[in-house]
């Protein structure tokens, strides 16, 4: 970790899926300082992509669903760019993160105090409703095995989050789709990444949740973050 004596090159990454009534709303509230607004549009049936270049963004498009899947995607055309960024950020879009927040999220690693920034709904703000049962509990769930099995101290998954591009890339991330945010976690905390954590606000998404909103949706990524948690466990090591 060092700190920055610029300002930092900072990109965002929104995986995206039938999100057209929200992410112009998303992409209008990031504030100026970011560079590229990368929106990976994962297999969406409906105008994200369209709504998306009108606000501003560069759409990438990933036929194959899946989180982990869209955000690698999104990964490879930010590598493609003559200039790296410093700091890459990662952000939903259906409009329940703050992106007017991300300021908060990327301050710790500007200042070297941390390589990875998860933006907390538990440590701060949720809108009454903003999610579900299932989803507090899988977060509770989730970062209790985390500190049992790893020793590693989260209170939550949240997808808005913030990391140093280079220690990033050195991850050697792959999950394709619901394990992403907590494979990412449990490397940064194995490899000895610094991190931290920063109360964000939450509101109700526009539209249906994918995920909380089907009983399979529930289940799958339930399924896929305990798969991933006992994936990279090594007791005995």
């Amino acid at each position: 970790m060092h700190v920055m004596n610029s300002p930092p090159i900072v990109d965002v990454i929104i995986p995206a899926f039938n999100e057209e009534k929200s992410i112009a709303k998303v992409i209008g509230d990031i504030p100026a300082l970011v560079r590229h607004v990368v929106v990976a549009n994962n297999n969406s049936t409906d105008r994200t992509a369209e709504v998306a270049t009108a606000a501003g963004a560069q759409v990438v498009f990933e036929p194959q669903k899946g989180y982990g899947k869209a955000c690698l995607t999104a990964m490879d055309w930010i590598q493609q760019q003559k200039a790296q960024p410093d700091i890459l950020v990662f952000l939903d879009g259906d409009y329940s993160d703050y992106p007017q927040e991300l300021e908060l999220l990327i301050a710790p690693i500007f200042e070297g105090k941390a390589d990875l920034v998860i933006g907390s709904r538990s440590l701060g703000q949720r809108e009454a409703g903003s999610m579900t049962i299932p989803q507090v509990f899988g977060n509770e769930l989730a970062t209790t095995l985390m500190r049992w099995m790893y020793g590693a101290k989260f209170s939550d998954l949240g997808p808005f989050r913030a990391i140093h591009w280079g220690k990033l890339l050195a991850l050697g991330m792959v999950d394709q789709n619901f394990g992403w945010t907590i494979e990412m976690q449990i490397k940064a905390h194995q490899v000895g990444l610094s991190y931290a954590e920063v109360p964000v606000t939450y509101r109700k998404r526009i539209g249906v949740s994918k995920v909380s909103g089907t009983v399979k949706g529930v289940i799958g990524a339930g399924y896929k973050i305990i798969f991933t948690i006992f994936k990279y466990w090594r007791p005995f090591r």
